[in-house]
């Protein structure tokens, strides 16, 4: 398939990035402090990006929000997982990724991210050119309207492109984030695509753009309604005993980390999704009829949201 213009996707992604920090920051009170980075002559990866931090906010604990840009000359085993053609062929790839740790126990965590990524054959012909991204919600007390929100904003941005993409990214968020060790879902989900390209490089680029638009209407309302709700010691504790699953898929199950550690990108920026603080508990039993136990029962579970 035809590429799109590299600069174009370039461009669109930092004015993305510079949106959802300056909307964050507008609510945390707080900058991001800017780190600006580039890989140096000679590393196996070439290339430059934009690292975006707010540690120790008001309403976020930690929020970070990434652009890289980089080149390398063999597409390493996770990105070509499911294109055998193009193992160790030399690649580019930029995206924007974000996780937000709020502080507020009754806030749930966020991700989103979206990419593109471009692999030259080894044996010649053009470059290939495919994309990929979504959101998902992970909450640590989970309330419906939260969720039925969340899903409702995913749904509308996908559907100029078809029916068929929510229920299809929907399913796939639901079986990609899910933590195969505890056989346990991460949250509540949202959507996920990755290796798209059946709308050709224009659309498949401009639902990639309506997906990552859409992120500030899917969780800035969560946020205003939850950051301010009074919470206490029990809370907190639970949080940060949930926030140990959210590290576990980070570094167990997650491709991305393992594309980024795996191409030699830059450690710091990879690990910026992981939270402050978080524990693990050798048993955890929490009290029947409690919210937490909700969490497990009614969140943790594959839903029709909407």
């Amino acid at each position: 398939m035809q590429a799109v213009d590299p600069l174009v996707v370039r461009h669109f992604l930092l004015d993305l990035q510079g949106r959802i920090s300056g909307a964050v920051s507008a609510i945390d009170g707080h900058a991001f402090v800017q780190d600006a980075w580039a890989k140096a002559p000679g590393e196996s990866l070439q290339g430059n990006g934009v690292t975006q931090i707010l540690e120790k906010g008001a309403v976020f604990e930690r929020a970070g929000c990434g652009f890289s840009h980089v080149r390398g000359q063999r597409l390493p085993p996770s990105a070509s997982h499911h294109r055998p053609e193009l193992a160790g062929a030399p690649f580019e790839a930029m995206g924007v990724s974000l996780v937000f740790h709020p502080r507020n126990p009754y806030v749930p965590t966020v991700h989103m991210n979206v990419r593109m990524l471009a692999a030259t054959p080894s044996g010649g012909g053009p470059p290939v050119c495919w994309f990929g991204g979504g959101m998902d919600l992970t909450p640590y007390y989970g309330f419906d309207e939260d969720a039925i929100h969340f899903h409702q904003v995913c749904k509308a941005a996908l559907a100029p492109f078809g029916s068929d993409k929510y229920p299809r990214f929907k399913q796939w968020c639901d079986e990609y984030f899910y933590l195969k060790h505890r056989h346990e879902q991460r949250g509540v989900g949202g959507v996920f695509f990755d290796d798209f390209h059946e709308l050709g490089a224009e659309q498949s680029f401009a639902m990639m753009q309506g997906v990552a638009n859409s992120f500030l209407a899917a969780y800035l309302p969560i946020v205003d309604k939850r950051k301010d709700m009074p919470y206490g010691e029990r809370e907190r504790d639970f949080q940060l005993y949930r926030r140990g699953r959210y590290v576990e898929f980070n570094l167990v199950w997650d491709r991305g980390t393992h594309f980024g550690l795996q191409s030699g990108g830059r450690t710091e920026s990879i690990l910026m999704s992981m939270p402050p603080l978080a524990s693990w508990s050798y048993q955890r039993p929490v009290e029947a009829g409690s919210h937490e136990a909700r969490l497990y029962s009614d969140y943790l579970v594959r839903r029709d949201w909407v």
